[in-house]
């Protein structure tokens, strides 16, 4: 291993023993599930707008959003309409959901998972409810875990030289460790963290690359030579071949909105906030942070096609022919490691630092709600006597083990593709949660019948959809899988007496000051 990789090496090292010091900081702290698994309900605005978008965001946003824009003019369209369509979804999510869920989850007997709330809001003695909403959670959340783990085993790979499979390891045992130690707590505050370095990386990458290309006019020029040389002509929609509006591309693209009402991970952020009063400015923090890091994602695949094409990035050109989602590495490392000098090579390591912030973001998260589902969920279910708090804990910290460990496994082809499992497994919760998430929240009249119709045909129409191919199966799943679930919801409801207690339930959440 040559000195530049020692260094690079050394970035990287400094970076995960801080995470994993912050999770040994929180390791005493969880005394009971509460704390495991919502971290008490403390977090205040930073935190949780921050842990909020940095899991929301994943690998995906520096490896699967740049490596679809790579695709020059009709990859950077489709990359632009799902970046507004996430950002549509982003706010209002926090406008729509936020507050209330904030409310309802602490009202309804104090819940702190998705199917706990949604088997108290309405009262389900039967547990069909949680337990249909836990194998959802379990079944798309070890598709999402997987893509995670696959994104961290591609950055060692490419950046590192080192063979996939022990990137996967390497990558794994880390976000297992400060998961397994500190829950919660310590998840929400290495997302700050994260965050915060996804941002500051992201948000410079374009201005580095108009320099490199020459400027800002130098780097037109170029765009317009690419035009002439490939025939094709930049559009504001997707088109065809035959230059037709892709209608089919385009509600797919945007509906990638919709995932963000059923998204656990990401819901969890708002019922662990300390104080519905501080969702508004945390709102403020979190749209700021979701435009300017979707623009730039964007901006950065569509300058990258340009820079390689150019000769730029030399022999690691070769990494993206292979694998477009590999750009922003080739970039990184092409514009410091290239250089000999100690700082330059410093930078790359932080550079590269940034993608591994954003995979384990969103795995961590997605791994404590797993757990929480089995746990929570699962496990308290069928268990005979009610184990101890501590016990739970312990029990949990077992699940993530298990947890990773599968999704690992799912995760052993190099060839898999972070943007595909992504867009599973999104559609697949925006489908499922989404629409009883809303109905659940500002419909006084849904019914326990109408929230487990909505969530089952939700989530099967979505896996349906996404497995048919051709004609109107080539729209995104979540769109028409999200439309029946929201009729399954009214239809059922309607047809089913609403009980006085869940309606009154509803209206003390309502007009509660939490």
């Amino acid at each position: 291993m040559n000195y530049k990789l020692v260094i690079q090496f050394a970035v990287l090292a400094v970076y995960l023993i801080i995470m994993l010091l912050i999770g040994l900081g929180f390791y005493k702290k969880n005394e009971d599930m509460a704390d495991y698994f919502l971290g008490g309900r403390s977090l205040n605005k930073w935190v949780a707008a921050m842990s909020a978008q940095a899991s929301d965001m994943s690998g995906w946003l520096l490896l699967g959003l740049p490596g679809t824009a790579y695709a020059l003019f009709t990859g950077t369209t489709e990359a632009a309409w799902t970046a507004i369509g996430l950002l549509i979804g982003t706010y209002l999510n926090w406008l729509f959901v936020a507050k209330r869920l904030r409310k309802q989850t602490q009202v309804s007997n104090d819940s702190i998972t998705l199917p706990v709330y949604f088997e108290n809001r309405f009262k389900d003695k039967t547990k069909i409810l949680r337990i249909a909403s836990s194998v959802f959670i379990m079944v798309f959340f070890l598709v999402y875990t997987a893509s995670q783990f696959a994104a961290g085993a591609k950055l060692f790979e490419a950046a590192f030289g080192v063979p996939y499979h022990i990137g996967l390891l390497i990558g794994g045992v880390i976000i297992i460790g400060y998961t397994f130690l500190g829950g919660f707590k310590a998840v929400a505050w290495t997302d700050l963290v994260q965050g915060i370095i996804m941002f500051c990386v992201i948000v410079v990458m374009p201005f580095l690359l108009i320099f490199k290309l020459g400027g800002w006019e130098q780097t037109a020029i170029q765009f317009k030579g690419m035009a002439a040389v490939t025939g094709e002509v930049f559009s504001w929609l997707p088109r065809d071949t035959g230059g037709t509006v892709n209608v089919l591309l385009l509600i797919s693209s945007i509906g990638w909105g919709l995932g963000y009402f059923g998204q656990p991970h990401i819901l969890t952020r708002f019922m662990a906030i300390r104080s519905s009063k501080e969702i508004q400015p945390a709102r403020v923090i979190a749209t700021v942070w979701v435009v300017l890091t979707l623009a730039c994602a964007v901006i950065i695949g569509a300058l990258g096609c340009l820079y390689v094409h150019a000769g730029m990035a030399g022999d690691l050109a070769n990494l993206v022919a292979g694998d477009k989602e590999k750009i922003f590495m080739v970039l990184i490392q092409s514009i410091f490691g290239a250089s000999n000098n100690v700082i330059s090579i410093i930078l790359c390591g932080v550079f590269l630092t940034a993608i591994l912030a954003a995979i384990m973001s969103t795995a961590d998260s997605q791994l404590l709600v797993t757990a929480s589902s089995i746990t929570e969920d699962f496990y308290c279910s069928v268990a005979k006597k009610e184990p101890s708090q501590k016990k739970m804990v312990w029990i949990s910290r077992g699940a993530v083990i298990v947890v990773s460990l599968i999704a690992m496994l799912l995760a052993m082809k190099p060839e898999s593709s972070v943007f595909e499992l992504v867009s599973m497994a999104w559609g697949g919760f925006g489908a499922a949660f989404g629409p009883c998430i809303l109905f659940s929240l500002y419909w006084r009249r849904m019914t326990v019948q109408g929230a487990i119709a909505g969530v089952l045909v939700g989530g099967i129409s979505d896996l349906i959809w996404y497995f048919a191919q051709g004609g109107i199966f080539d729209v995104y799943e979540l769109v028409p899988a999200f439309l029946l679930s929201c009729i399954a919801i009214v239809v059922f409801s309607l047809l089913t007496k609403l009980p006085d207690d869940v309606a009154t339930q509803y209206d003390a959440a309502k007009t509660a000051e939490i």
